[in-house]
């Protein structure tokens, strides 16, 4: 007697053979996505081909192949060539697209070309949520992370490599010419074969130093002096990380809901550095939630003046902690919060009791700054705890008073700056983990971003499927042809 579970005769014929729709339970996560795309109106969306064309070869539409990306992303399945075998022998795909299978240039082809369209369905969504009442908190966490593009960072040239390459090159050839000149004369007739090979590899680097040149005298001509020659828009930038190197790719801007932890807003942006990135990513979240104020929490990476202004005349109540640029606190002497201002009579007043008065104002990068000392400075016996220079000078922004509502938000909030960590951290640790911890299979800004706005369709559906369930959900979808 046979003590395992056997399985069916391949060759055994069924007189009632089962249709596709009893292999996909009623649970099934595509029966979400197959309401959720079918309620979508994909013409006023963007995408072309919704409407099908009186003459030539009939063609997909536009529907199916959203769906096959969907699938694609909400099982770590990004590539065209992958996506077109799970067409021919994936049962779930295999209903969700009625048995078609797209060639792999028809999947990546439509992907590139309807970018447009794929991101205002993730806006779609975020909408969705909105409607949901998903977002019953007006806070988000805002920050970014690097992303590698398709890019080597071989490939990518900067001024200083350029002439680094050139330096290598340069020393090579001199080796190889010492090497040449010492085997004529020691042993002409026996070395003339590796003299000739030598001869070989110094012809090569003259014509790669040639090369170098030309790219050189390419890198003259762009503005941030960078040259990546297989995706034009990735820029190499530094990473926490792989400190000491860089990595070429780009930057994406998140803002996380802090209650659902869904993704709000997302850019994708070639500039490494965060500093100029939180009122734009902070007002499309305020957007996109439609709220009129915003509490935004980011890190001290997106410190800026100019920033925090334009924020708070937007409604947004940053929360970002001042990085500390002096070494005063450190080397034993007063910081500047020791330093009190009173706005009545535009002075400060120092831990010595002196007053500071305003003795100048200019500007210092783009920033109309009024500079501050006291005549009594020389002659203050609390002079060594304050500064090494003749007088202590304390600069003021004219929007200083902006900085000091920011810092009094962050003193009754003391935890604040673990939100993003509880947070947005996690979300970027999952789409990086969907991804395969590779790079981005599409080049140039606006494909990388068509291509992120699946991820986060992908991950933003996965987290309203967790909080409100299967059937709660796909009741929800159908509002979207209400």
């Amino acid at each position: 007697m046979k003590r395992f579970i056997e399985g069916e005769d391949r060759s055994q014929v069924t007189l009632l053979p089962e249709c596709l729709d009893d292999f996909i339970s009623e649970d099934n996560t595509m029966r979400i996505v197959d309401v959720f795309i079918d309620e979508l109106d994909l013409a006023s969306l963007g995408f072309d081909g919704a409407s099908p064309a009186t003459t030539g070869r009939p063609s997909y539409h536009p529907s199916v192949l959203l769906k096959l990306y969907l699938y694609g992303y909400l099982n770590r399945i990004q590539s065209s060539h992958r996506l077109k075998r799970e067409c021919q022998r994936n049962v779930e795909l295999m209903w969700l697209i009625g048995r078609l299978a797209p060639d792999f240039k028809t999947i990546a082809d439509s992907r590139r070309d309807n970018g447009k369209g794929i991101r205002n369905v993730c806006r779609r969504f975020v909408v969705l949520c909105r409607e949901l009442k998903l977002f019953s908190e007006a806070v988000v966490a805002i920050d970014g992370s690097k992303f590698k593009a398709v890019n080597n960072r071989e490939r990518n040239y900067t001024p200083g490599k350029i002439e680094r390459r050139e330096r290598e090159l340069e020393e090579s050839i001199q080796r190889y010419l010492d090497a040449m000149e010492t085997a004529d004369r020691t042993q002409p007739t026996e070395m003339r074969a590796k003299t000739d090979r030598l001869q070989g590899k110094i012809q090569k680097m003259r014509q790669r130093l040639q090369e170098l040149q030309t790219v050189k005298a390419q890198l003259e001509q762009l503005p941030d002096h960078q040259l990546p020659q297989t995706d034009p828009d990735a820029r190499a930038m530094t990473t926490y990380s792989a400190k000491g190197t860089a990595m070429v790719g780009y930057n994406v801007q998140t803002a996380v809901d802090t209650k659902n932890h869904l993704i709000v807003a997302h850019e994708v942006t070639n500039n490494g550095s965060d500093r100029a990135q939180l009122s734009p990513i902070a007002q499309a979240a305020r957007d996109a939630m439609g709220k009129r104020r915003l509490k935004a929490i980011a890190d001290r990476g997106y410190y800026s003046g100019l920033g925090l202004k334009a924020c708070e005349d937007a409604g947004i109540a940053a929360l970002v902690p001042k990085p500390m640029t002096s070494n005063a606190r450190a080397e034993g002497r007063f910081d500047t919060t020791g330093f009190i201002y009173i706005a009545r009579a535009d002075e400060y007043h120092c831990p010595a009791g002196q007053r500071a008065i305003r003795r100048f104002s200019r500007e210092e990068d783009g920033l109309q700054i009024s500079v501050y000392w006291s005549s009594a400075c020389p002659a203050c016996p609390m002079k060594a705890q304050c500064t090494t220079s003749a007088y202590r000078r304390i600069r003021r922004w004219e929007h200083e008073a902006v900085a000091e509502r920011v810092q009094q938000r962050l003193d009754r909030m003391p935890q604040a700056m673990t939100v993003p960590k509880s947070t947005i951290e996690h979300v970027f640790g999952t789409l990086k983990h969907w991804m395969g911890w590779t790079h981005f299979l599409m080049r140039g800004i606006e494909n990388v971003s068509t291509e992120m706005s699946l991820s986060v369709l992908a991950y933003n559906f996965k987290r309203v499927l967790s909080i409100l369930g299967f059937e709660r959900t796909r009741k929800a979808m159908r509002l979207l042809g209400a």
